[in-house]
């Protein structure tokens, strides 16, 4: 009964249009009220203690950094910079998306970040070569997921701090899945590319304009260096490396791009507040939540259920992705993982990964709604930067999606892939 009204009201509440944050904190007062003896204060005391959290601290400074590098003409220079190199490869402007997306996603940990900074560069010059825009923009689209994969990761450190896991030995994991990601985005422009006749470009770099686009990106190669060498050296923490990339970002935008102006910094530091408060507000009202399923045991309950289904692990984790994969068409990933890690841990690590491993695969799931219809953000995003139709990529973005569902369930039922470097 309690678990009825708890995700009945929950859900009725969202589809009626309320916010997630308030939908999460409602149904958990309302079911204490109507199914429970335990003291309402919980919840008030839990949403305080749980954002009184360092490693949340992360979340805004990575988005801090994220929108300072977008405003500071790094992903320009690294757009030159990967033109130089894979510029002239049939598909050659895709895999220079493809490629520039994964690095731009190794400084935002924002998979809509990501989207946009690289969109906004690279989606004109595919239409001027004659690229069709429905599948550039599709393309674009799949290959901004790249940022929630490769570290830093924003909702790693939701994940991390929702399961008490170690967020360094997240971002650590995520390596692997996320050049996979990339090759196999690649892989699928590559094949698409040849069979539409889309030839790679015709510039042919001399030294010294090779050389000119190479190290004009150096220090904008070089920011995910410091960040993730000085999270994996022992140097500073997650938290402290996100400050670190915040400061960077500031250096390198007015000193040496000179690109930052204060209308930027503003808008930055505005859009952060704004972003940063939303998720911070659900963290807060999900640890109520996370602790009355404790409590009622609901999850041990829900994991019962999923075990009946099957007793063969191999099933049980096929049927978790295909739940996570319609989840990620209609949930953001951020109030998905709040409130699925507590419920699906327990399930999984019965059925032998690790809380590390299902974290990746998690995130792995909720990403590729990024780009999944009816929610996929990053297709409404590139939809308003290539202005077109959100409708016109459904059909086109299936084979980019199909590609990172291959990678899914190779980090599913591969856990080398996420473990071998920890």
């Amino acid at each position: 009964m309690e678990m009825a009204i708890l995700f009945g009201s929950m859900l009725v509440l969202i589809i009626i249009g309320m916010p997630i944050g308030y939908a999460i904190g409602v149904a958990t007062v309302l079911t204490i009220v109507t199914s429970s003896s335990i003291p309402l204060t919980m919840v008030a005391q839990l949403s305080i203690s749980g954002v009184n959290s360092f490693p949340l601290m992360a979340i805004p400074f990575f988005i801090l950094a994220g929108l300072l590098m977008t405003h500071g003409g790094i992903a320009k220079r690294l757009i030159m910079f990967f033109d130089v190199f894979v510029g002239r490869i049939t598909g050659g402007l895709g895999m220079v998306a493809i490629v520039t997306s994964m690095f731009f996603g190794a400084i935002t940990g924002s998979a809509m970040a990501t989207a946009s900074a690289v969109g906004s560069f690279m989606l004109p010059e595919m239409t001027k070569r004659k690229y069709d825009v429905s599948f550039s923009s599709s393309l674009v689209a799949a290959a901004g997921t790249i940022g929630i994969i490769i570290p830093p990761s924003i909702p790693f450190v939701i994940y991390g701090v929702v399961t008490s896991t170690s967020i360094g030995d997240l971002f650590i994991a995520g390596i692997i899945p996320g050049i996979l990601m990339g090759v196999a985005l690649m892989i699928t422009c590559y094949i698409i590319a040849r069979k539409r006749g889309y030839r790679g470009s015709e510039t042919r770099y001399t030294f010294k304009t090779a050389w000119s686009n190479i190290s004009s990106a150096f220090l904008a190669l070089l920011s995910p260096v410091i960040v993730l060498g000085g999270i994996y050296s022992g140097i500073f923490t997650p938290t402290e490396a996100a400050v670190v990339s915040v400061v960077y970002s500031l250096v390198i935008g007015l000193f040496v791009y000179k690109e930052l102006n204060p209308k930027n910094i503003y808008r930055a530091l505005y859009d952060t507040m704004v972003i940063n408060g939303i998720t911070v507000f659900m963290v807060g009202l999900s640890s109520g939540f996370a602790a009355y399923l404790s409590i009622s045991q609901i999850p041990v309950k829900i994991a019962k259920g999923i075990l009946t289904l099957s007793d063969n692990p191999i099933i049980i984790l096929l049927i978790i992705n295909f739940f996570l994969l319609i989840v990620g068409c209609l949930i953001d990933n951020i109030p998905a993982t709040i409130i699925l890690s507590p419920i699906l841990l327990p399930v999984v690590v019965q059925c032998g990964l690790t809380p590390i491993t299902f974290g990746v695969v998690l995130t792995l799931n909720l990403a590729i709604g990024f780009c999944t219809p009816p929610y996929g953000p990053n297709l409404f995003v590139i939809a308003a930067i290539a202005k077109v139709p959100v409708a016109s990529l459904f059909k086109t973005i299936i084979p980019f999606i199909l590609s990172l569902i291959v990678v899914l369930l190779l980090v599913t039922y591969v856990p080398w892939i996420t473990m071998v470097l920890l």
